[in-house]
């Protein structure tokens, strides 16, 4: 199974505990077929009137013995194995979050949450089920098995013979019903993705179904996608409800023949008694075996599939990487210059043509100056500001840092010298303060109070009973919307960036609030270069430059007073705003 790489590096790290693991194991097997023979001699005894109480006691001593090596050896193929399996587990999952972290944007545009949680939880469990009781079955029905067929062929070969009739049809059997299983938990685990996404989606809107009052709705819906996938477990459990039952049948088949012509043999004297108890136990020690069989089969179907579902994610390649020639530049000043940038979502490409988003972009902003972008909803502006830290990439053009393509510099060299607040920003479910740090223990109280009082937020987290170690809970939500982007603000103020992007950073605050946001962000040019999108004109007209766009395309470029001279969209939607502001006040 060409999936297997993934688990592989795993198994050779640990191949030693696994080898130890497994000698335990098989140790184990061989004590559980000295039981029999020990029964063997007491029943022979026992029939031949030669047993006497110290016998007895000796017979005892002995299975209590093995017993007590068994119980210890178990407990270590258990820690050896299973251990094992749960570092595969932990190791899978690491890799596995790894890389989807690596993935660009549009791969979480066409990818559903839940799924990426079912992904990395109960597919990775089944996985690791596989690799840790799936090698311990395995082991058993060929271990446990051949030596059980061994000691009863020791005991009589044509009775042995007559006991394995059956053996072909369970491997026949569990042929047939493999193929179907693995089909099957496939079509399962899809539908469990299905499910946690539609938990997880209500969960997170929880307050917006409440408000609306369509709790009935959303319980409705959540009963339809669980009744599918209980509709798919149905079918599944038809195959292994038949697949087990099949299993066992052959098993008490195999008894029945044994008790039959055994005991004919044992009322003949052709074997004795203690032979024909032997042989009984030894047909019991290969009814686990054979059930072995199927339920190795079962667990390594169940893994296989889920191995495959997580090898379709880690053969999916961002689209957003190094190129080969790309290196690593700590210092990040000179202008940003867009030459000719078009750029087109490639959900939007179709076999007539490209739609492109943005179209023919050329401005140049030196380093230490503000742009300010301003221009209807929808004209590209927030899909401009995406490029720069190449979230998504051109579709024609280039765009160059201090005179360098920024596709010629590592990804995470670039990133690390900007600072982007979004439109909508993001909290984690965590404290204020490591929000702002991101956790990052090396940055001082002095800084992180210097820039959360640049973000005008200081005073209100030190309203908070617990200050920066408010937890703000999940997005953020104990905080207003205008809170939250202060905090994020502040988040991107901390580090000193060499480029500093800001999407609509006041929209959620009040007019007086707002003007402080601006003074502050004025204060960084020249340490910084500043790109500014805002709907409200009045906090980018101090900008070095300023660019409206309209579908995509720049119809205005130039200062504040060369765009008010124009009297196109940019002056007329300044003095439109300058009276709402006069009549809000």
């Amino acid at each position: 199974m060409r999936s297997l790489y993934l688990i592989k590096p795993y198994l050779q790290e640990n191949r030693y505990l696994i080898f130890l693991g497994i000698i335990c194991l098989i140790a184990v097997d061989f004590l559980q077929l000295f039981i029999p023979r020990i029964i063997k001699w007491a029943v022979d005894d026992l029939t031949a009137y030669q047993a006497d109480t110290l016998k007895l006691f000796t017979y005892a001593l002995y299975i209590v013995g093995i017993a007590v090596m068994i119980g210890m050896l178990r407990y270590l193929w258990r820690r050896f194995l299973i251990g094992t399996s749960r570092r595969v587990e932990e190791g899978l999952r690491n890799r596995l979050f790894a890389h989807i972290q690596t993935l660009s944007a549009s791969y979480f545009d066409n990818v559903q949450t839940g799924d990426l949680m079912a992904h990395a939880t109960n597919d990775i469990q089944h996985v690791r089920m596989a690799t840790g009781m799936g090698m311990v079955a395995l082991t058993d029905a060929i271990v446990l098995g051949t030596a059980s067929i061994g000691f009863m062929a020791y005991i009589n070969v044509k009775l042995t013979l007559f006991v394995l009739i059956p053996a072909p049809m369970i491997a026949l059997g569990a042929r047939f019903f493999s193929k179907k299983m693995h089909r099957l938990y496939g079509e399962v685990q899809a539908s469990f993705s299905d499910i946690t996404e539609a938990v997880r989606e209500r969960f997170a809107g929880i307050r917006i179904i409440k408000a609306y009052n369509k709790q009935k709705e959303a319980a409705s819906r959540l009963e339809s996608i669980s009744k599918d996938y209980i509709g798919k477990n149905l079918s599944l459990v038809k195959i292994t409800g038949s697949f087990f039952p099949m299993m066992l049948l052959f098993s008490n088949l195999s008894l029945a023949i044994v008790l039959f012509l055994g005991g004919r043999q044992t009322i003949t004297l052709t074997i004795t008694p203690g032979d024909f108890v032997a042989f009984i136990s030894y047909l019991g020690l290969l009814t686990w075996p054979m059930m072995a069989i199927g339920w190795v089969t079962n667990l390594i179907q169940r893994g296989k599939a889920s191995l495959n579902r997580i090898d379709k994610i880690m053969q999916t390649h961002p689209d957003i990487d190094d190129f080969p020639a790309a290196r690593s530049i700590n210092n990040l000043k000179g202008s940003v210059m867009f030459d000719n940038v078009s750029f087109s979502y490639p959900s939007d490409s179709s076999e007539s043509g490209k739609k492109f988003v943005l179209s023919d972009i050329n401005f140049q902003l030196d380093h230490g100056n503000i742009l300010g972008i301003v221009g209807p909803p929808g004209s590209g502006k927030t899909t401009l500001l995406s490029l720069i830290p190449r979230i998504f990439d051109t579709s024609q053009g280039r765009i160059l840092i201090g005179g360098i393509d920024i596709r010629d510099i590592q990804v995470r060299h670039l990133r690390s010298q900007i600072a982007f607040v979004s439109q909508e920003p993001f909290l984690f479910a965590d404290t204020i303060w490591k929000n702002i740090t991101f956790a990052n223990r090396k940055i001082h109280d002095t800084e992180l109070t210097r820039a959360t009082e640049e973000a005008c937020v200081y005073d209100t987290v030190q309203s908070f009973p617990d200050a920066f170690e408010t937890i703000v809970g999940e997005k953020g939500v104990i905080l207003s919307g205008g809170q939250k982007q202060r905090v994020a603000l502040a988040r991107a103020l901390i580090h000193n960036p060499a480029i500093l992007i800001l999407d609509d950073p006041i929209s959620q605050v009040d007019m007086e609030t707002g003007s402080s946001i601006i003074n502050t962000i004025r204060s960084k040019a020249n340490r910084s270069t500043i790109i500014i999108v805002s709907h409200r004109l009045s906090a980018v007209r101090f900008a070095d430059q300023i660019i409206a766009l309209a579908k995509g395309r720049i119809v205005e470029s130039g200062t504040h007073d060369e765009l008010m001279a124009n009297d196109e969209y940019y002056a007329k939607t300044f003095r439109l705003q300058e009276i709402e502001e006069q009549y809000a006040h």
